[in-house]
């Protein structure tokens, strides 16, 4: 039997919430969103590039967010000493690049670990969490776990432009 990205239902972000529902709701919209765009989808579909000279595909933002949810959530605002999930240094864009062997289902399984990893590593910390964001040059910027989730949902709702679009290249299927 074939592999499908999973169906997904999304549910709309808090219309009356406080701060944090607020950011928590507008993100998890975002990440059900991509998910919606790869829905039905087989992994060989998942694996088709935009359009030339792109190489970016469905999958590849799947594992590219992957990445993103564990970088902020996990390893920046929570302080937890964690390798990358598919970028090395032989090739720093893993996610979005190394897709020709890719493991559809097990990336899709690694993305939803990922969320439920970010969530559980951001539940206790304070909006107003402070840490610094180090630089190869030496330098750093102070941030606060505020700025993760505007951070987020702003990286979510870039790449979900991405993904109508390739979604719509692969089998003329759009929507919001």
């Amino acid at each position: 039997m074939t592999w499908r990205a999973p169906e997904i239902t999304r549910t709309n972000e808090p219309y009356v919430a406080d701060e944090r529902a607020m950011l928590e709701g507008w993100l998890d919209y975002h990440r059900q969103t991509l998910l919606m765009k790869c829905a039905g989808l087989t992994a060989e579909q998942l694996k088709t590039p935009s359009v030339e000279p792109s190489g970016l595909t469905l999958l590849g933002l799947v594992r590219h967010m992957s990445e993103v949810e564990r970088w902020w959530f996990r390893i920046r605002a929570g302080g937890q000493q964690l390798g990358d999930l598919y970028n090395t240094e032989a090739s720093p864009d893993g996610d979005l690049d190394d897709i020709a062997d890719a493991d559809a289902e097990a990336d899709f399984a690694t993305f939803a670990a990922e969320v439920e990893a970010a969530r559980a590593a951001a539940a206790d910390l304070s909006l107003d969490r402070t840490f610094l964001r180090r630089h190869r040059d030496g330098g750093a910027d102070e941030m606060n776990v505020r700025w993760v989730y505007v951070h987020m949902i702003e990286e979510y709702a870039r790449h979900n432009g991405h993904a109508d679009l390739i979604r719509e290249r692969i089998d003329g299927v759009t929507g919001d």
